[in-house]
C-alpha cells in the first residue's frame, strides 16, 4: 500500500457541512476518511454513503458491542452501505457474530482493544485487573482467533501486536501526532514515522489535519513522513 492508502483522516466534526468543507479542501490528497459517533449522529451516515459512492474509502468507527444478533444485524446493514472498515469492541462473542455476518463481503472488521485515551489507571478504575498493554495483546489474539480483519490499538503496542496477528491483518492506530503537536485527550501517542516503523498498517489522524490552517498542507506533511518511513517509492 502507498501512504495515501494508509492515511485515514478522522472527520470528528459537529456538522456534515464542516466535514464537506474539509473533504473539499483535501481534494485528491486524501482517499480514506473515518466517520465516528459525533458526525454519524448529525447526518454523517448518509454522508458516508455519498463519500463511498464518490470513490472514497470509509472507516465507520461505531465501536459496536451488543448481543450477538444485534451486532450481526448491524454489520449486515453496514455491509450494504459500501463501507471499507468497521470497528467493534474486541469481545470474542461480538467478534465472532460480526465475522459471520460480514462473510463474503469486502468489509474489514476491526476489533478495538483499549482506547488510546485510556491508560493503566483508567483501566483499574473501570474494573480491569491488568495493565493496558496486556489487555491489548490478549484482545489482539482473540481478534485473530475470531477471524477479524484487523485491530485498533495504540502505536505503542503496534510492534507487539504485529507479532501476534501476523503480516496480513490490519493494525490501525489512532492517537497519531506529528512531532510537537498537542496530544489533546490522547494518552498513548506516536508520530506518523514511528508508527509506521512500529508495524501500523493504517494511521488515523484527526485534529492535526482538520484543525490545521491549511488541511491539505498538513496532510501532505504527514503523508511525506509516512512515505519516508515506508521507503523512497511509497508515497
Amino acid at each position: 500500500m502507498t501512504a495515501r492508502e494508509r492515511l485515514i483522516v478522522g472527520l470528528d466534526l459537529p456538522t456534515v457541512k464542516q466535514a464537506e468543507s474539509i473533504v473539499t479542501a483535501l481534494g485528491d490528497e486524501v482517499i480514506f476518511y473515518k466517520i465516528g459517533h459525533q458526525l454519524a449522529f448529525a447526518g454523517g451516515l448518509e454522508f458516508a454513503r455519498e463519500l463511498a459512492a464518490s470513490g472514497k474509502k470509509i472507516f465507520l468507527d461505531m465501536k459496536l458491542l451488543d448481543i450477538d444478533n444485534t451486532v450481526a444485524s448491524g454489520v449486515e446493514n453496514i455491509v450494504k452501505m459500501g463501507m471499507t472498515m468497521l470497528t467493534l469492541h474486541a469481545y470474542p462473542k461480538a467478534m465472532r457474530a460480526a465475522v459471520k455476518a460480514a462473510e463474503g463481503s469486502g468489509l474489514t472488521l476491526l476489533g478495538v482493544t483499549v482506547l488510546t485515551s485510556m491508560d493503566d489507571a483508567d483501566l483499574a478504575e473501570a474494573g480491569y485487573a491488568g495493565d493496558a498493554r496486556s489487555l491489548v495483546l490478549k484482545r489482539a489474539e482473540q481478534a485473530r482467533q475470531a477471524g477479524m480483519g484487523g485491530i485498533v490499538c495504540s502505536a505503542e503496542e503496534s510492534a507487539a501486536v504485529r507479532e501476534i496477528v501476523g503480516p496480513d491483518m490490519a493494525v490501525v492506530t489512532p492517537g497519531i501526532r506529528p512531532a510537537g503537536a498537542d496530544a489533546g485527550d490522547q494518552k498513548r501517542v506516536m508520530t506518523p514515522f514511528d508508527a509506521i516503523k512500529a508495524g501500523s498498517s493504517h494511521l488515523v489522524v484527526g485534529r492535526p489535519i482538520v484543525k490545521a490552517v491549511d488541511p491539505a498542507a498538513a496532510a501532505r506533511a504527514i503523508l511525506a513522513e509516512m512515505a519516508d518511513a515506508m521507503g523512497p517509492t511509497r508515497s
